[in-house]
């Protein structure tokens, strides 16, 4: 069999000039990053009819304890809608960064959340991803990643993050409130894109959400469901981004890897068929993401076995496990770096 490689056997010392570049041309070559706008015109159009009938029940319910099965549907739906805004985020769907804009802060609409703000965070997250001091995704105030960042924390932050394994679950369901409260505070900012779009966005879903929650149900009610429904869409972006990178190598100033090497180390892959896909968006693919960060979400699993089979030819090592064996890594790490916490007070 002919292989689709110009570079030379596994073993050889690494050229980063050369690596990426010898992995980019096989992709493209394999059309893997060519646009899927069917898909997404499919894929948006189903969520949107899903999230319009769910409201539609919402209303025919009335003023229901029922209601909560409801909550956690919009938690889905919310879930599904913010994967959109990340693949817009990337240009996934469309070529034309305006095109994409106008999706992302339509479904940042949608959930809650300030496009332009999340974007920015992001992208300094996959330029420097689970680096101890660049990586915003690393730099949680209740969480330590690094026995460094744990010795730092102060009072009740000192002590959450002492017991972080155990509390790991349950600070996941604080996670949307953390995210509606980031992007208020984002539109403050004179330096955010599209600020007053941004502003109008916020305030149209804040005020239709709460307005249509109220109308509907008695403040009780209300209140309970907003705290599922908050609650559980947290939780779940939580878990669907957590396993990409937690738990995995964290880097520190003056490392001297290559985009390549730096991306595929830190990064873990999720083990699963299609319904994996589907519950966590295509971020179980968190290698093949990393590495070619505009690729639709459904041709990531096609490069799957294209990157693996590359990353073995450099002995490059190459995470990937089940579901729920993912979880105990990012519990195990976290365990890990706590222990001086715990040793401390002993």
């Amino acid at each position: 069999m002919t292989s689709r490689y110009a570079s030379p056997p596994a073993g050889l010392p690494a050229n980063p000039s050369r690596d990426y570049a010898e992995l980019s041309r096989v992709i493209r070559a394999e059309g893997l990053l060519k646009r899927r706008f069917g898909y997404y015109a499919l894929r948006i159009s189903l969520n949107i009819l899903a999230f319009a009938g769910g409201w539609v029940v919402f209303v025919y319910l009335g003023n229901s304890w029922w209601q909560l099965f409801l909550a956690a549907f919009f938690a889905v739906m919310f879930g599904q809608l913010s994967f959109i805004g990340h693949d817009a985020g990337h240009r996934q769907i469309f070529g034309n960064l305006r095109a994409n804009n106008v999706v992302g802060v339509f479904h940042g609409g949608l959930v809650g959340l300030s496009y332009a703000w999340w974007v920015e965070q992001h992208n300094r997250h996959h330029a420097n991803p689970n680096h101890e001091d660049d990586d915003p995704d690393l730099d949680i105030q209740v969480l330590a990643f690094t026995e460094g960042q744990g010795h730092a924390k102060r009072g009740l932050t000192r002590w959450i993050a002492k017991h972080q394994a155990p509390l790991f679950f349950p600070l996941l369901l604080l996670e949307g409130l953390s995210l509606h409260v980031s992007s208020v505070r984002a539109i403050f900012d004179d330096g955010l894109k599209s600020r007053k779009v941004e502003a109008c966005v916020l305030a149209g879903h804040f005020v239709a959400y709460f307005t249509a929650v109220f109308l509907v149900l008695s403040p009780l009610t209300a209140v309970v469901f907003i705290v599922v429904h908050q609650g559980l869409w947290g939780f779940y972006l939580g878990c669907s981004f957590a396993p990409g990178h937690k738990g995995m190598a964290i880097l520190t100033q003056g490392h001297s890897l290559d985009f390549l090497r730096k991306q595929v180390l830190t990064s873990r892959n999720v083990r699963g068929g299609p319904w994996v896909d589907f519950v966590l968006g295509g971020l179980n693919y968190q290698i093949e993401h990393h590495l070619f960060p505009n690729m639709p979400q459904p041709n990531l699993r096609r490069a799957q076995p294209i990157v693996r089979d590359y990353c073995a030819r450099l002995n490059i090592e190459y995470s990937e496990c089940g579901f729920l064996r993912t979880y105990g890594h990012v519990l195990q790490h976290l365990h890990a770096v706590s222990a001086p916490l715990r040793a401390a007070t002993r």
